[in-house]
């Protein structure tokens, strides 16, 4: 069994001058009058937050809170065909003798950081609520873990890496939760490695895949109807238009990603301007109106920044696990093939990008929590954690659908 070893984020102060030299030098477009976001991040934004990050800003400050708040560690993880990938995780454990094992799996521009709501709220011990022993991964070639050093790193592999590192933790039986890139990773492990040890699945990015007429006759021909009278179902017309809106005008990124992370990644990894520019409009735009501090979002961008493989690496997952063919990688919201037969819960924020019908989720998965909420956007984890913690004590505490999942295991401080 792979060694945990301690980890205290501590970037070199070379590398800290090194970003100062690059401020002070950037360079910076033009823009067309009153572009506002219709172009992408306006020049005011990106101004402002560069002349932060070179004056004022205090990543020794910001360091030191990660490294107070956050129990960090790092892992030998073998991966099939891969070799042994050096894996950093955020473990930190309720006080509850019984806590429920979660591991939390962040997106892409996410990382651990997105966890750092959470972790006080779902690890808080109490004999009224569940409380989570939480483990928040770096996935390979994000933030602080080892990037793969060959191609093919697949939404297996991810998966693999994953649930190895739960079972090294002692956690033989575990939940998920996980938004972006962890629903999508975190489903997958629902079907590879569920029953035996994932026992429970939640999501704040509720993929889905279209009824079909012979699996779900009512289900199909409700959709069709609706297609064919959207006037009848406005909510759901306005959640295919914000879909397709966000395909059409929202969505260049994940093209570039998936087919020439490589040609990006020059500009990722020599310029922290462009940096900064590509995954901030991400956090305005995919969020729901949350009011991002200065402070916060360059905390946020130099995790990226500071990563150990350099914020290339973290681009390349579109490519490898969508084949570098955008279409597939598009398709993964679906992939009915990847079904789930254990218990589901889903959390509903009307500020994600992506809003599909509920029957969608249902089409291949077992479905027993589901919930809508007023506000929250895609970073829901972060933007709205304590609905997000919320739900999962309602979905694990007593009376709920998941209650007791974990042989031995019900959260609670008797």
């Amino acid at each position: 069994m792979s060694v945990e070893s301690p980890f205290i984020i501590s970037i070199p102060q070379e590398s800290l001058s090194l970003l100062q030299q690059k401020l002070r030098l950037a360079s910076f477009p033009d823009e067309l009058d009153d572009a506002g976001w219709d172009y992408g991040a306006p020049l005011t934004d990106i101004r402002r937050l560069v002349a932060r990050w070179s004056n004022g800003y205090d990543w020794r400050y910001h360091e030191a809170q990660l490294n107070t708040e956050l129990p960090q560690f790092t892992r030998d993880i073998d991966v099939g065909g891969h070799g042994a990938l050096n894996v950093h995780y955020v473990h930190k454990k309720s006080d509850a003798e019984y806590a429920i094992p979660l591991l939390f799996v962040h997106g892409w521009p996410g990382s651990f950081f997105e966890a750092r709501k959470l972790l006080p709220l779902l690890t808080r011990g109490s004999p009224d609520h569940p409380s989570f022993h939480v483990v928040a991964i770096s996935l390979p070639g994000f933030g602080f873990s080892e990037a793969p050093r060959k191609k093919g790193f697949n939404l297996d592999q991810y998966a693999e890496v994953c649930n190895k590192l739960m079972l090294s933790l002692g956690y033989n039986e575990y939940v998920t939760q996980g938004g972006d890139w962890g629903f999508i990773i975190t489903r997958r492990m629902a079907h590879l490695y569920g029953p035996k040890y994932v026992k429970a699945w939640h999501t704040n990015f509720p993929g889905g895949t279209p009824p079909s007429l012979l699996g779900q006759p009512l289900s199909f021909l409700t959709m069709l109807f609706h297609f064919l009278f959207p006037s009848f179902n406005p909510q759901m017309q306005a959640g295919f238009d914000k879909t397709q809106k966000f395909m059409q005008s929202g969505s260049g990124y994940n093209a570039i990603q998936s087919t020439k992370p490589q040609t990006l990644g020059y500009s990722m990894a020599d310029s922290p301007v462009g940096l900064l520019a590509w995954i901030y409009e991400k956090l305005v735009v995919c969020a729901d109106g949350y009011a991002w501090d200065d402070d916060e979002v360059l905390t946020w961008i130099s995790i990226y920044w500071f990563s150990r493989a350099g914020p290339t690496a973290a681009a390349r997952i579109y490519y490898e696990v969508g084949g570098g063919n955008t279409q597939k990688l598009g398709e993964l919201m679906g992939t009915p093939e990847y079904t789930a037969s254990i218990p589901h819960g889903i959390s509903r924020f009307p500020g994600e990008v992506a809003i599909l019908p509920k029957s969608w989720a249902k089409s291949n998965r077992k479905v027993v929590f589901d919930r809508e909420h007023e506000r929250g956007g895609h970073f829901a984890a972060y933007e709205r954690p304590v609905e997000v913690c919320g739900d999962l004590r309602e979905m694990f505490g007593r009376g709920g659908p998941a209650f007791g999942v974990v042989k031995g295991r019900d959260g609670y401080n008797s």
